[in-house]
């Protein structure tokens, strides 16, 4: 028995890079894709958000020079490839799926809306959310807490390369300590980076639940949803 029915799951386009330090790593795209079918298989509505960070970053172009609101446009594109990746991914593995984009771009992906993307789901497709909101100066993490909220999803699984939220960066700081559950009112007091503010304050208002959890180790994603404890709860 899966521990969630609907879930929007939030993938960072970074970790597609792999161990190739950039674009698109075909080995760890196949990872993911198994990790997804695991989970399809036991009968969870799955909708997924992927970032663009492994091919452009809106934010980090306009600090280069680029007009802003061009800058995450171009994000907003790159998240378009990383999705259409992963549908071919998930293809290849037997999960049929749909790309729906936030910006009209028929043949690519159909465009967006709640009801689509609701009856796909039931109809037991995996769901792939593209082009951030659609809007610029919104990130894929606000893009995730809109389509989590919108799907009415159960939890939103933001799967990181960290095994979820710590007191400081555990990369940097040998001393961080693991959050085993925390409150979205104390992430906002603390300022830890578990997601944009507006992401969180949404997901916050919506009471909508995030764990936190380590998505680049192969098989986790089915522990979340056996019910293991292997990441970070963040709640109302």
């Amino acid at each position: 028995m899966a521990k969630f029915k609907r879930i929007l799951l939030k993938l960072s386009g970074e970790s597609l890079m792999g161990k190739q330090g950039h674009g698109i790593d075909p080995e760890r795209l196949a990872e993911y894709a198994q990790q997804i079918k695991e989970v399809h298989d036991m009968g969870v509505q799955i909708g997924i958000v992927i970032g663009g960070g492994n091919i452009f970053r809106g934010l980090s172009g306009s600090q280069k020079g680029f007009d802003r609101v061009k800058g995450d446009q171009m994000g907003m594109l790159a998240t378009v490839i990383n999705s259409l990746a992963l549908s071919s991914a998930l293809s290849v593995v037997g999960v049929k799926n749909k790309v729906l984009t936030a910006i009209r771009m028929e043949p690519i992906g159909e465009f967006y809306t709640k009801w689509k993307a609701i009856e796909a789901l039931e109809a037991g497709l995996v769901c792939i959310f593209s082009a951030g909101t659609g809007s610029p100066y919104f990130t894929t993490d606000t893009g995730s807490s809109l389509r989590g909220i919108e799907i009415e999803a159960d939890a939103m699984l933001k799967g990181t390369r960290v095994d979820g939220i710590y007191t400081a960066d555990p990369e940097k700081d040998p001393t961080a300590t693991k959050f085993h559950d925390i409150t979205y009112d104390e992430v906002l007091e603390r300022g830890l980076k578990v997601m944009d503010l507006s992401a969180v304050v949404m997901c916050n208002d919506n009471h909508l639940p995030i764990y936190v959890f380590n998505m680049d180790v192969v098989g986790n994603l089915k522990k979340v949803m056996q019910g293991e404890d292997i990441g970070t709860l963040v709640h109302s």
